[in-house]
């Protein structure tokens, strides 16, 4: 059996920098990255959209001001990002106050889809230059904390120290490791909410600010703003018994690719379940199967002027008069997203709806169109026993399904937290 010094699971950017750093430090470590998918994964695949400001990504209990600020250096160092500008925004600042609403400002860069995909490129050639061994296609089965090993679908592989970074997707994966390894964690946490879709000139914020933060009462807020060549895409999730369905997100291209003259972004409501509820993820996972349910198997969409009707939308009118646009994603039923979203979770989203439209005047046009659902797994708390994320002896947990960071640059910076903790044991 082969035996690595260290074995990282998961190839977003977590695992990454978690490669790099140990790399960097001490170039004769023997480390293998290891994915089931074909593709490097991650956030740097979907958009590639970075924020370099604390707290956003930086979930505030395993993050301090001052440690967000020692390792985001060390994050730009490597990713290199040209920051976008931010125009005008004392304006929106002024009005989102009034209401009781804040806007961060954060420093931003987006690289977009295709640009992430030649940054994945150019990473992954430079870590085999390094010798790092990287496999991809192959598929963690169980972990043996005891022995030590990992078991795949091809093999068995000793390590001494492992970082499992497998991202949001990997949730699951996660807790079933934690319980072999005895690891206590909470999954009470899940963001659930909608995408929105409209023109660029009815969100003209965008302009100024490419991705927009805003934090309204309620525990709502604007995540992942998308424009220029724009789009929103379904992404596939499975239950633990193997019942399919969708969760919404969007993306873009680069500034390179023509512009559609189109928007996207979600309103997040951020839901923290108490007992005895035991699974926060399996309450999300519960949704999207009904809103699969409701859509005949695929996620549902609705214009806003229907649902201040207090109608569902229809296919035969999607399109016409007011609905002056096409959806990006047209593989989505037109229905009422009212029957398959609770209203303690649909009503302060609407309520942010219209104080979004107060500060950036357009938002609530006829026209805008709703999806439903978009759905964040990434709630897992394990219980840390040191300040590098070691959840088990020699196991480090990070990245977004570890709870310890919610983008890019959180989940590169958490990689190289566990990192100088393998350096210094």
């Amino acid at each position: 059996m082969k035996t690595y010094d260290c074995i990282i699971v998961g190839t977003g950017p977590a695992g990454l920098g978690a490669a790099f750093r140990l790399n960097d430090q001490k170039p004769v470590l023997k480390i293998l990255i290891i994915d089931k998918e074909k593709l490097c994964t991650g956030g740097l695949r979907h958009d590639c959209k970075m924020n370099f400001t604390y707290p956003v990504g930086f979930p505030v209990d395993c993050w301090s001001s001052k440690q967000a600020e020692h390792y985001l250096p060390m994050v730009i160092e490597r990713l290199n990002p040209e920051f976008m500008q931010r125009i005008e925004l004392e304006t929106y600042r002024r009005r989102a106050e009034r209401l009781g609403v804040s806007l961060l400002d954060i420093r931003q860069s987006h690289l977009g889809t295709d640009g992430g995909l030649q940054l994945i490129e150019r990473l992954m050639a430079e870590l085999a230059e390094r010798d790092v061994d990287v496999s991809l296609g192959e598929t963690v089965k169980d972990v043996d904390p005891v022995a030590r090993r990992i078991i795949t679908n091809h093999r068995e592989i000793g390590y001494k120290d492992l970082i499992l970074a497998p991202g949001r997707g990997g949730f699951r994966f996660l807790q079933n490791v934690m319980a072999k390894a005895a690891v206590p964690f909470l999954d009470n946490i899940v963001d659930i909410g909608i995408r929105i879709e409209t023109r660029e000139e009815r969100f003209s914020i965008v302009k100024d600010y490419y991705d927009p933060k805003f934090n309204f009462p309620g525990k709502v807020r604007t995540f992942c703003t998308n424009s220029g060549a724009s789009y929103v895409v379904k992404e596939r999730y499975e239950t633990r018994e193997g019942r399919e369905y969708f969760s919404i997100n969007g993306h873009a291209y680069s500034n390179s690719r023509p512009r559609n003259g189109l928007v996207n972004f979600a309103l997040l409501k951020t839901v923290r379940l108490t007992e005895p509820l035991a699974s926060g993820q399996e309450f999300a996972e519960m949704l999207g199967c009904q809103a699969m349910l409701l859509g005949g198997n695929n996620p549902l969409m609705q214009r806003v002027g229907d649902f201040r009707l207090g109608k569902r939308s229809e296919a035969r009118t999607f399109c016409g008069d007011l609905y002056d646009f096409e959806p990006t994603l047209s593989d989505c039923t037109c229905g009422d997203i009212s029957l398959a979203t609770p209203a303690k979770i649909l009503r302060p989203i609407w309520n942010s709806m219209k104080l979004l439209d107060t500060i950036v005047p357009g938002v609530m046009h006829p026209g805008t169109i709703m999806y439903y659902p978009e759905i964040k797994l990434y709630a897992n708390k394990p219980r840390f026993f040191d300040e590098h994320f070691q959840a088990a002896e020699h196991i480090y947990m990070v990245g977004d399904g570890a709870g310890t960071s919610r983008g890019i640059t959180a989940a590169w910076a958490s990689a190289i937290r566990a990192a100088d903790g393998i350096l210094a044991s």
